[in-house]
């Protein structure tokens, strides 16, 4: 099988409760990240890049703004059918259910894997901030002769019951799957980490269609705790090392196989700060290796009198004279004089008055923020009207303001 047809099942349904109030009106991997992407746009960058062409993102919750991102940012070439980005709500083909768990999400779609009769399905999270070359994966698949490959990283011990952990042979054969267990195993020879899944599956075909029929049969509904645990133990699954990944144009200083669960805000503000400094931790800028988005069609970010340290400034925005530092500003936010943004997430086609000030702060889109306001300063005034983590980090809720930007230019 040197060329294996592939189909790629995306996971993007994440209701994403432990990012509120950031998705109370879109799903998790409908989350903006960075100066212009969405979550999502990560995995399905890393897929075609990978030359994985045939795409079905499974939505679910508050599905909305994932659709409308989707038919603006990723038509395929027309002219092959077999080349897509297809987004698929529940179809309750089996019932008035939605889907119960990320096997019965793929359980309910049979059929397109059926019609596209792919030799092998990638079952991939659509969450996470990472870069990795899916065909390294297959490559590792394809010479184990594996029924089932998962990807698979070290994480600290202490976060491990947040993830899949596996135990495995030298060869890198699982010999067990432990979804979420409240005391993690330990890698041998290392006391401090585990071996996780990053909840990114290869399955070959005709294994994955039994494996669903039959966890259906014995009411499953979960890839991490009923069908990965069960298939351990009479086939052929494997982990690939994602430390072991190489993605061309990836720089020396960056740091080795880069991967983020952003599931939470504090986890999501401390990903935008990987993305600065003269030498990120994450780099999104890669000629070889482009990450994808809607292509905005404004005009260049304009500054005027401004002081800027260490920050992304999307397209469209206007910045009049304030002082700017460690922080992401999307596309079209106006910031007027006299205002200091200090380590901030600022939001698309937000308006910031004069002499406000902000501080450790997430604002979402469609925000007026008011002359003199002042967020991030102190945190008994801000929970008072805004979510507050432990760490200090505000978040501002998206807005109603749907204005139009030049009117303030």
């Amino acid at each position: 099988m040197p060329n294996p047809k592939i189909l790629a099942m995306v996971m993007a349904g994440g209701e994403g409760k432990r990012l509120y109030p950031l998705t109370c009106e879109r799903s998790k991997p409908s989350v903006p990240f960075g100066g212009r992407y969405r979550i999502v746009d990560l995995v399905l960058s890393n897929l075609v890049n990978s030359n994985i062409f045939a795409i079905y993102l499974l939505v679910q919750y508050k599905s909305q703004s994932m659709i409308e991102h989707i038919r603006r940012s990723w038509g395929l070439s027309p002219i092959f059918p077999e080349q897509f980005v297809t987004v698929v709500p529940p179809q309750m083909r089996e019932g008035p259910e939605w889907f119960q768990g990320t096997a019965d999400a793929v359980y309910q779609n049979l059929n397109l894997i059926r019609q596209h009769a792919p030799d092998l399905v990638a079952v991939f999270g659509a969450d996470h901030v990472y870069r990795m070359d899916v065909q390294q994966m297959v490559q590792f698949h394809l010479e184990n002769k594996a029924d089932v490959t998962v990807a698979a990283l070290p994480v600290a011990l202490a976060q491990a019951s947040a993830f899949g952990v596996i135990e495995s042979a030298e060869d890198g054969r699982i010999r067990q799957f432990h979804e979420k267990p409240r005391d993690p195993i330990p890698i041998p020879g290392d006391s401090i980490h585990a071996y996780a899944s990053m909840g990114n599956y290869l399955f070959t075909t005709d294994v994955l269609l039994a494996a669903l029929e039959e966890g259906k049969r014995r009411g499953e509904k979960d890839f991490g705790l009923h069908l990965l645990p069960r298939l351990c133990q009479n086939h052929r699954v494997f982990a690939y090392n994602f430390a072991d990944n190489r993605v061309p144009g990836t720089r020396d200083y960056e740091e080795p196989y880069y991967w983020r669960d952003v599931g939470t805000i504090d986890a999501y503000f401390s990903a935008h700060q990987d993305l600065l400094g003269l030498e990120p931790r994450f780099n999104v800028f890669n000629p070889q290796w482009r990450f994808a988005s809607s292509e905005y069609q404004g005009p260049s970010a304009k500054f005027i009198h401004a002081e800027i340290e260490n920050s992304i400034i999307g397209d469209g925005s206007y910045i009049k004279s304030a002082r700017i530092r460690n922080s992401v500003i999307r596309q079209e936010v106006l910031i007027e004089e006299d205002v200091e943004i200090d380590e901030c997430i600022v939001m698309d086609y937000t308006i910031i008055r004069r002499g406000t000030r902000l501080n450790r702060t997430i604002v979402d889109r469609y925000n007026l923020i008011e002359v003199g306001s002042c967020i991030g300063h102190d945190r008994r005034a801000d929970a008072a009207h805004y979510t507050v983590t432990d760490s200090g980090i505000v978040v501002v809720p998206k807005g109603k303001y749907e204005g139009y930007l030049g009117h303030y230019l």
